[in-house]
């Protein structure tokens, strides 16, 4: 059901980063690729912070937000909720992917326990505690988010659950008790692409959507 990433050689177990911010309104696919982290931090232009209310495009506010086959769902929601932006939740959705990915790396979960599903967050922490038990401590890094589109969307009364796909490259190293990397390299970011499922009941004051499912993309 849900998986976590797993990277070169060991269990890499890259996980995952919710925000509390998460909610309201705005394909590509490659192989396995390495890149230079180093590199890519240098090459990539600075990126000016987004505006929470700006639109994807002036003519369309969705823009290429969501797949054509999430386009349905999304406008379901869009009609059952006038507060939901689809631009908004997209930007919430790659803040929370950040965040439970560092609290997953450092082996914290507590922090974000109130917006991940319990059977999620079960899975992460025995994932933790293999780590653990193992000697073994993340030294990851989110380099970047290239991409982030809602793959499918779908509402079921006023039970919301909207999928994101992220293309994401990761630089991560597994080092042992003394230190020493057992795996992985920092000089070198993998692409990863991952599907994230979050759910809300639209009913519901609070504005958090929960992370229900992570899987990863073939």
């Amino acid at each position: 059901m849900t998986s976590i990433i797993i990277l070169a050689l060991v269990a890499l177990f890259i996980g995952l980063r919710l925000y509390s911010v998460l909610g309201e309104r705005t394909g590509h696919e490659q192989q396995l690729t390495l890149k230079p982290a180093e590199q890519q931090d240098a090459a990539a232009p600075p990126r000016a912070a987004p505006s929470p209310l700006a639109p994807a495009n002036a003519a369309d506010p969705t823009g290429d937000a969501f797949l054509p086959t999430a386009g349905p769902g999304v406008r379901a929601i869009l009609a059952a909720d006038n507060s939901f932006d689809v631009a908004r939740f997209l930007e919430g959705a790659q803040s929370a992917y950040r965040m439970i990915l560092e609290a997953f790396w450092r082996g914290e979960l507590e922090p974000v326990r109130q917006f991940v599903d319990p059977e999620v967050y079960a899975t992460f922490t025995h994932a933790v505690a293999e780590r653990e038990s193992a000697g073994h401590r993340l030294d990851n890094r989110l380099v970047a988010i290239e991409h982030s589109v809602i793959a499918a969307a779908s509402l079921d009364r006023s039970v919301a659950v909207l999928t994101v796909r992220f293309e994401a490259d990761i630089a991560a190293v597994t080092r042992d008790r003394a230190g020493e990397v057992v795996a992985g390299s920092m000089s070198d970011a993998v692409q990863t692409r991952d599907k994230w499922t979050f759910r809300r009941d639209l009913a519901s004051r609070d504005p958090n959507w929960i992370l229900v499912e992570t899987d990863e993309e073939e």
